[in-house]
């Protein structure tokens, strides 16, 4: 549809299948939220340095580790094992979270029942403090609600989804300005640049 429309040259973030660039016959770029994340956590978390970084399910425990590794901290996942679909049974912590900040990463949340169970099980678990940071904050359905009723210090998101009326439903929902890393990637495409120092680096 946006091949026929005319566009030639398609600039995403952090797609939920990498595979997904395959499907266009068009260059596609699909930046990362990763260093925006991590300057976030440093510059809002007092306590990073000593915390640990979680991914909710197995799927993420490859953003979590590399998120990790540029932070020198320890990371943990969450294994879920479901009975049916969209229903989570059981939720089993691989890590250490006794004392420390935990800091949930993932690149998506729909209605936010998995994140917000993964809350309740690092608290179970000893952590002091919990923040979420995802990338695309959909939040159907009952989302709001949960995270408003959550142990959440701050649900953090990237504003690739309008967020104005989430956060003034939700007092925990807190944004990541991207708009900088699209232009950025934009002007670098437009001079025939490389936009793969957007992959290590935040522009501003």
């Amino acid at each position: 549809m946006l091949s026929v429309a005319g566009a030639d040259h398609i600039i995403t973030m952090d797609l939920h299948a990498s595979q997904i660039q395959g499907f266009f016959d068009i260059p596609v770029d699909n930046l990362y939220a990763e260093p925006a994340v991590v300057k976030w956590i440093k510059e809002n978390i007092p306590e990073w340095k000593t915390a640990i970084v979680v991914s909710p399910d197995a799927g993420g425990a490859k953003r979590v580790t590399s998120i990790a590794d540029r932070l020198n901290i320890d990371f943990a996942l969450i294994h879920k094992e479901r009975k049916k679909a969209n229903e989570v049974a059981s939720m089993v912590l691989v890590g250490d979270a006794k004392g420390k900040v935990a800091i949930l990463i993932d690149d998506m949340a729909d209605t936010c029942g998995t994140i917000v169970q993964a809350a309740q099980k690092l608290v179970e678990d000893g952590a002091t403090k919990i923040y979420a940071i995802l990338t695309h904050g959909i939040f159907s359905g009952e989302a709001i609600a949960r995270i408003n009723n959550s142990s959440f210090e701050a649900v953090v998101v990237t504003n690739t989804i309008p967020q104005d009326k989430n956060m003034m439903d939700c007092s925990k929902i807190q944004v990541i300005d991207v708009s900088m890393m699209f232009a950025e990637a934009v002007r670098r495409t437009h001079n025939g640049e490389s936009v793969s120092y957007l992959f290590e680096n935040v522009p501003y």
